[in-house]
């Protein structure tokens, strides 16, 4: 007589692979829940000039995490960077001297002409490559905050969102793929993407 216990019914082979693909796919599911969380209490991207300044401030995070990781050589320090920049990040905007974004920058510019001078783990190109994607991040994180405030919003936006698409870079290109933790990269374009769109539509 068959074991009734043993026996796997379509329903329940399907729960198990459902299962089993969510936590597989854990980064994309722990960031949907965070960001439906905050859009849900409403300390989401509402669209206010309060609210675009202070993603547009936290945005320079954002290329900084890649170049200190990049420069620590790694993917091992990913999540540990990642907590301590949000530490410094609440450190830094608890002051009133000096802009949070400018000395993320500041920082970010600090560790690139430091891997100019020493030498890169992952290589100059790919320097190169974090060094743009500083740039370019922090320039849209700027505009956010000198323009005006309605057209800062989707300089803010432009700059979350195609964050998320370098970090999905860093997940299928094999130029930059094992520079961070695969889990970080995904979680990260995730959050970047919904913010993002946040900010563009749902203001």
């Amino acid at each position: 007589m068959p074991d009734e216990s043993r026996v796997t019914t379509p329903s329940t082979s399907h729960r198990t692979l459902t299962a089993r693909a969510l936590a597989r796919r854990w980064p994309t599911v722990l960031a949907l829940a965070l960001t439906g969380a905050l859009i849900a209490s409403g300390s989401g991207a509402d669209g206010s000039e309060d609210a675009v300044t202070g993603y547009a401030e936290t945005l320079p995070l954002l290329p900084l995490l890649y170049v200190v990781i990049n420069q620590a050589g790694s993917p091992r320090v990913t999540w540990p960077v990642l907590g301590a920049g949000v530490v410094a990040l609440f450190a830094v905007q608890a002051q009133d001297a000096v802009s949070p974004g400018g000395v993320l920058l500041a920082v970010a510019m600090a560790v690139l002409l430091w891997g100019t001078v020493r030498g890169a783990p992952h290589g100059r190109t790919v320097l190169g490559m974090q060094a743009a994607g500083a740039v370019v991040f922090g320039t849209l994180a700027v505009s956010g905050l000198v323009v005006d405030p309605d057209i800062g919003r989707y300089a803010v936006a432009a700059g979350w969102f195609f964050h998320g698409v370098w970090d999905f870079a860093h997940v299928r290109l094999e130029r930059l793929r094992g520079i961070v933790a695969p889990s970080f990269a995904e979680w990260c374009a995730v959050v970047d993407a919904v913010v993002g769109l946040e900010l563009l539509f749902l203001s």
